[in-house]
């Protein structure tokens, strides 16, 4: 009664009616006002990592990518996951888990002609992360962060020769795996295509912290890596937000 009575009375004075609309009801402001909500994203990515200066053979120099040999290390594809809370507007956390599904090759390993052998070796890596958003617009964010986990590297050595056999004689291949420590930086620009569909491109910084001595097999296959490496990422995402 009070409020028809208020609207009567606005009316009558030539002023605008009060509004009826509950706060919860203002209009959007796009990805701003999204982004002020707490919400949880998840992210696919496909890219490149790279160990500049630590090839896996003298023969395979530059890696194997789509865009050909990269540096004079080792390189190939990594994809992976990530799964990220945001809490605040300037703040994310969240974790993520990356591998290479096509690590580099190397057909010569042995160096025998008779005995044809060949060596790759595969990365896979999960920890956590958090990302400081300074500068976030309608369509664009620009973010800085770090991140904290374990990475596992896998020397494969394989023997191509001989007929085949049954699984029951023995496997062709030998896998030995180290397992370290990786901290590193990691930046990024993100495209908000619409509230909830968001695509970007990030670029990672780690510092491995390995064993410092080689693990070998009994034929004398030995690990590639020891002490420590450095990797950079660069990687494409494309993620969907869920509004909490």
């Amino acid at each position: 009664m009070k409020l028809q009575l208020a609207t009567a009375l606005a009316l009558a004075c030539g002023l605008a009616a009060p509004s009826l609309a509950r706060a919860d009801e203002a209009p959007s402001n796009g990805s701003l006002r999204f982004a002020e909500r707490r919400h949880t994203v998840a992210l696919a990515e496909v890219g490149i990592i790279a160990l500049p200066g630590a090839p896996i053979s003298a023969s395979q120099i530059g890696g194997d990518t789509p865009f050909g040999r990269l540096g004079s290390g080792d390189a190939t594809i990594q994809t992976g996951i990530h799964v990220l809370f945001r809490a605040w507007p300037d703040w994310v956390f969240g974790a993520g888990f990356l591998f290479g599904p096509k690590p580099t090759s190397d057909s010569e390993y042995g160096g025998l002609t008779n005995l044809q052998r060949t060596h790759s070796r595969s990365y896979v890596s999960f920890g956590g992360e958090f990302r400081y958003v300074p500068l976030h617009t309608r369509f664009f964010e620009a973010w800085v962060g770090g991140g904290l986990g374990v990475i596992i590297i896998a020397d494969r050595f394989g023997t191509q020769a001989g007929d085949p056999m049954p699984g029951f004689f023995g496997d062709h291949t030998v896998t030995l795996p180290t397992e370290g420590l990786s901290t590193g930086i990691q930046a990024g620009v993100d495209w908000i295509i619409t509230d909830h569909f968001v695509a970007g491109f990030t670029f990672r910084a780690n510092h491995w912290f390995l064993p410092t001595s080689s693990t070998c097999s009994p034929i004398g296959d030995c690990t590639t890596l020891v002490g420590s490496a450095n990797s950079l990422e660069f990687g494409l995402t494309i993620g969907y937000r869920i509004p909490l």
